[in-house]
C-alpha cells in the first residue's frame, strides 16, 4: 500500500494562483484508511473543521508546531553545518567565475536552513539567501523569525523554479521523498538553468534501519503525533541511491554525486545524505577544497 504523510494531505494550494484550497476531512480520513493507516486517520479526525473542511488556521498552527519541532531536530543533527561544509567550497568556486552567489532553499518550511546560514555568516556577506515554500503560513512565520533575528535573508511563497532570477545553488532538506519516483527526473532537470551552478539536496538514505531509526528519534524528540507519524513515513518513502542518481543524471550539464557525511558520529545523522550536482568546470576546484572529505563523494555520474 502507498505510504502517505499527513502533512501532504491536510493543506492544499492552487499551483497556478497559490490560493488556499479547502480540504475535506472526510476525504483525507478515507484516503488514509484506504492506505491501511488507521492511526493517521485518527490524528486527522482530531483536527478541527469549519463545516466539512479542515479549519485552515488550525492546520497552520499544527504545521508550525511540527516544523518548530523539526527545527530542533535539524539543530541536533547539525544540518546547517552539513550544508555549509559543501556550500563553502562551491561558492568559492562560483566567486572565482565572477558570479555573486544566490542560494535558494526549495520547500524551506520555517526557513531554518536559510536563517541558520544567515546567522552564522559562514558563507560570506555577499550571498543572497532565499527560502521558498508553498505554505503561506510557514513562509510568514519564517519571515517573522528572520525579522526578529535581524537576518539578511528573504522568504517567498510559491514555486522556487518560477522566481524571476535563477539560483546559483538550489538546495533542499527532506524534500526529495515527497516526490514520486517518476517525478524526480523533472525536478532535477528544472535545475539545469543558465545561471545555476550546483544543487545540494539532503534526504534520508533508504536503508533497512531508517524507519526504525526515524521512529526512535522522533518518538524521543517530538511531541506532536503528526510529526511522529510523518517522520517514520518519510523514512519509508525514501528513494534508493540508484533512483536518486538516475533521476539526478537527467540534468544535462551537471556531474552528480552522493555524499556520505562520515564526520558526524551519531548513527542517526548518517541516515541523512545529499545528492550533489556540480557544473563540470567547478568539480575539480570543489573536490580539491574538500580535501580528504572528498572521499565522501561515493558515487558519480558524468555530465552528458
Amino acid at each position: 500500500m502507498a505510504v502517505l504523510e499527513i502533512s501532504d494531505l491536510v493543506a492544499a494550494w492552487d499551483p497556478a494562483t497559490g490560493e488556499r484550497l479547502p480540504v475535506l476531512r472526510t476525504e483525507v480520513v478515507a484516503t488514509l484508511r484506504a492506505a491501511g493507516n488507521e492511526r493517521a486517520a485518527r490524528i486527522v479526525q482530531r483536527i478541527p473543521v469549519l463545516g466539512e473542511a479542515l479549519d485552515p488556521l488550525a492546520v497552520d498552527r499544527l504545521l508550525i508546531r511540527v516544523h518548530t519541532e523539526l527545527q530542533r531536530l535539524n539543530e541536533e543533527v547539525r544540518m546547517a553545518q552539513r550544508f555549509a561544509e559543501l556550500l563553502a567550497p562551491i561558492l568559492a568556486a562560483v566567486r572565482a567565475k565572477g558570479i555573486r552567489p544566490r542560494v535558494v532553499d526549495i520547500g524551506c518550511g520555517l526557513g531554518f536552513m536559510v536563517r541558520s546560514l544567515a546567522s552564522s555568516g559562514v558563507l560570506g556577506p555577499d550571498v543572497e539567501l532565499v527560502g521558498v515554500d508553498f505554505n503561506r503560513a510557514l513562509v510568514a512565520e519564517a519571515s517573522r523569525l528572520a525579522e526578529d533575528e535581524r537576518l539578511s535573508c528573504t522568504f517567498g511563497c510559491g514555486d522556487a523554479f518560477a522566481l524571476t532570477e535563477d539560483a546559483t545553488v538550489y538546495l533542499s532538506n527532506g524534500v526529495l521523498h515527497h516526490f514520486p519516483a517518476d517525478a524526480l527526473p523533472e525536478f532535477f532537470r528544472a535545475q539545469d538553468r543558465p545561471g545555476t551552478q550546483a544543487f545540494i539536496h539532503y534526504d534520508l538514505a533508504a536503508t533497512r534501519l531508517a524507519p526504525f531509526g526515524a521512529w526512535l528519534f522522533h518518538r524521543a524528540r517530538m511531541r506532536e503525533p503528526l510529526g511522529r507519524h510523518d517522520g517514520v513515513a518519510s523514512a519509508r518513502r525514501a528513494h534508493s541511491d540508484t533512483a536518486l542518481l538516475s533521476a539526478a543524471a537527467q540534468a544535462p550539464g551537471m556531474e552528480t554525486f552522493l555524499f556520505e557525511a562520515t564526520r558526524y558520529t551519531n548513527p542517526l545523522c548518517a541516515a541523512m545524505r545529499p545528492v550533489v550536482g556540480l557544473r563540470p568546470e567547478l568539480t575539480g576546484d570543489v573536490l580539491r577544497a574538500l580535501g580528504r572529505r572528498a572521499r565522501g563523494l561515493v558515487a558519480r555520474v558524468p555530465a552528458r
